[in-house]
């Protein structure tokens, strides 16, 4: 199983969490790179590692860029995926998330996010997008409770 987090998932886990939402996923998105150690594979991108080293608060930057280190495959930006994200981005999605999509379509199983907006957007051009695009909860409790590992 390759696991594609976008950076908003991973900021989650530095976040403010007298939320109930957000302790769920933070619990989501730590279940999830626990399960990146062990059996599944977490996917990370040039696109990621630029969009971390935006984060203004250095110590939140070096937390979020620590996670990375649980990466199993590295996905660098070429022109195919830069094409890809163009076509992603005229769907209305903007610039980051075509390019974190783009990445996520060559390297992964699914996309995991804990942008609403975003994967609002995603599902009215689902039969255009061919990676799962999921709330980091939802996907973890359907692939634990089911006991399968459906991405879609």
């Amino acid at each position: 199983m390759k696991i594609c987090l976008n950076v908003c998932c991973l900021c989650r886990l530095f976040d403010d969490q007298t939320s109930h939402r957000i302790r769920m996923e933070t619990e989501a998105v730590i279940a999830i790179l626990k399960r990146c150690m062990t059996d599944w594979d977490l996917v990370g991108s040039e696109v990621i590692e630029y969009e971390i080293a935006g984060i203004a608060d250095e110590e939140l930057m070096r937390n979020v860029e620590s996670l990375l280190q649980f990466a199993h495959e590295w996905v660098m930006i070429d022109k195919e995926i830069i094409a890809r994200a163009r076509t992603i981005h005229g769907r209305g999605i903007d610039t980051f998330d075509a390019l974190h999509l783009a990445c996520a379509e060559r390297s992964g199983d699914v996309f995991l996010t804990t942008d609403d907006a975003l994967i609002k957007v995603i599902k009215k051009h689902a039969d255009k997008i061919t990676i799962g695009v999921k709330n980091p909860v939802q996907w973890f409790m359907g692939v634990t409770t089911n006991g399968s590992e459906d991405t879609q």
